[in-house]
């Protein structure tokens, strides 16, 4: 029980990663299909059709291994790269193995690894999720505040830099994961350089308890974000900012029905902000599997407040299907209409193409992975 508890939290962590074999072993997932999104996405923009890939899962291509060191210790690694079916072009912005990139090792200490990483706080999200993170359903789309840096959403954290992980062995369903980074955007600086404007480093802490177990799953996320730069504005004009983020959630598999639920609040504070700017979001959600079938559904909100006229909520409605082929190989399709008011500005899934009001999108295509 234990052994199996150490692969769960580390493939949650790692995003799939398996640890259980002696050689290296080439997978990946292939994901394609067709996109609409009504025109109301900017002003002056009609409806938006295109083919895109990496709509249901990101797209991508990876290596990982294992090697016995003996005493029941093993070295460890995955190497996993972004793709786009559509076009070809690398994702990540670029990057060569941007989706995850680390070596490390386990054993019966539970299991530290180092590189580039998906955060507990996304992996965790992403599993309760009934769209898991993907199509015009997934949660992603209104966790959503402006807040950029380095590519990177701080209000919803998917991957980090330069990072060191634990994951403690399981108690009786029970473990903890946590990561550390001196630099989540970057590599990390030498420091001040005396006139007070070098010490740029974006240090990120992060926990996650969780406890997996039969049908239940429940955990408590914090991820801290707090960047050390002087004399620089990298978001929204704030000096030196510190973000933080509390999620509790979970879910319950009663087997005709799968129900979800999480409590998201995020909040920045800066030295030159008079106000903090907060984004509190809550999901309640269901997944209804029958033989190869499987219906879902979920109700997203969430509410910005940053001590301004633009303060707003937004709405999501979103349902989807899945129709499994083969193991490897399934039909999705997915619905989700957003309802923006006083300023918010999210849409279904498409982040370059952001406006007010109502906004609706549908998708359907084919995942395949290998």
């Amino acid at each position: 029980m234990q052994k199996k508890i150490i692969a769960l939290a580390v493939a949650a962590l790692a995003s799939g990663a398996v640890f259980a074999q002696s050689n290296v072993e080439i997978y990946g997932l292939a994901d394609v299909g067709f996109s609409h999104r009504n025109d109301n996405i900017a002003p002056g923009v009609g409806s938006k059709n295109s083919i895109d890939s990496g709509i249901q899962a990101g797209s991508r291509i990876g290596f990982r291994g294992t090697e016995d060191l003996g005493n029941g210790l093993k070295a460890l690694f995955t190497v996993e790269a972004g793709y786009g079916l559509d076009d070809g072009n690398s994702k990540q912005s670029g990057r060569l193995f941007g989706r995850q990139a680390f070596v490390g090792l386990t054993g019966g200490f539970g299991t530290a690894i180092a590189g580039r990483l998906n955060t507990p706080h996304y992996t965790f999200l992403s599993t309760i999720d009934p769209f898991k993170a993907g199509t015009v359903g997934r949660y992603n789309n209104v966790l959503d505040a402006g807040l950029t840096a380095g590519g990177e959403n701080l209000f919803d954290p998917v991957r980090v830099n330069n990072v060191v992980a634990y994951v403690s062995p399981g108690w009786s369903g029970f473990n903890v994961t946590a990561a550390y980074s001196s630099d989540a955007l970057g590599q990390e600086t030498l420091g001040n350089d005396g006139a007070g404007v070098a010490a740029g480093d974006n240090k990120v802490f992060a926990v996650l308890p969780r406890y997996t177990n039969g049908p239940i799953d429940v955990g408590v996320s914090y991820h801290r974000i707090k960047n050390e730069t002087k004399g620089t504005q990298l978001v929204l004009g704030a000096y030196e900012p510190k973000i933080t983020n509390w999620v509790v959630g979970g879910s319950y598999d009663l087997k005709v029905v799968k129900l979800a639920a999480f409590y998201d609040k995020n909040k920045l504070s800066a030295s030159n902000l008079s106000d903090d700017i907060t984004l509190k979001t809550w999901l309640v959600g269901a997944t209804v599997p029958f033989g190869k079938h499987a219906i879902k559904v979920s109700y997203t909100q969430s509410k910005l407040d940053n001590g301004s006229s633009d303060d707003g909520k937004a709405k999501q409605w979103a349902l989807g299907y899945d129709y499994a082929l083969s193991k490897r190989t399934n039909f999705y399709a997915a619905y989700a209409d957003i309802n923006n008011d006083n300023g918010r500005e999210v849409s279904v899934g498409d982040g370059s193409n952001g406006g007010t009001g109502y906004q609706s999108g549908f998708q359907f295509g084919l995942l395949h992975k290998f």
